[in-house]
């Protein structure tokens, strides 16, 4: 379990980041056009997994748009957005935008994505939904980085998480 906050409140997660190293572990989450996505469908890209409480809250909204912007910099490289939205809640935010480089994937239904990557908030007022990480993924989709970020309230190192890529 890490411990995190959510503006000064203490937050506990379900479990610890995949390792850097590590085979990032299987999923099976929600396109925003109710189809599956699984990990392996992106075997052979670099994957970006922004992962985040939900797209209805100004900082959750902004790393989406920074990884929409910085993905067309990027080969061979694809921004996973996750959270537990509705699909038909991150549809709206990406057509809203119009927001092109980021694929948004729901973990809503099955709600293992949160306990196979530690992300998932067990205690405060967000329990039940994903806490604010970036993981980033090889080609053989392998951990080459991984950041929770210390409060839910503030933005990720995108700077960090994009120098792994370089």
């Amino acid at each position: 379990m890490s411990e995190i906050s959510f503006k000064g409140e203490r937050v506990i997660t379900y479990g610890d980041l995949p390792a850097i190293g590590e085979k990032a572990p299987h999923f099976d989450l929600i396109k925003t056009n109710l189809s599956k996505a699984k990990l392996e469908d992106f075997k052979g890209k670099r994957v970006i997994l922004n992962i985040f409480p939900s797209i209805d809250t100004g900082v959750c909204a902004t790393s989406v748009r920074n990884f929409n912007e910085r993905a067309t910099e990027l080969d061979n490289t694809v921004v996973l957005c996750i959270s537990r939205d509705l699909p038909f809640a991150q549809k709206r935010f990406v057509n809203d935008e119009g927001l092109k480089n980021v694929i948004n994937l729901s973990d809503f239904k099955e709600r293992e994505f949160g306990k196979d990557y530690g992300v998932e908030m067990i205690t405060g007022p967000l329990e039940g939904l994903l806490s604010r990480v970036v993981i980033v993924l090889d080609e053989n989709l392998n951990v080459i980085h991984a950041q929770q970020v210390k409060d839910i309230a503030e933005e990720p190192n995108y700077l960090a998480a994009l120098k792994t890529l370089l």
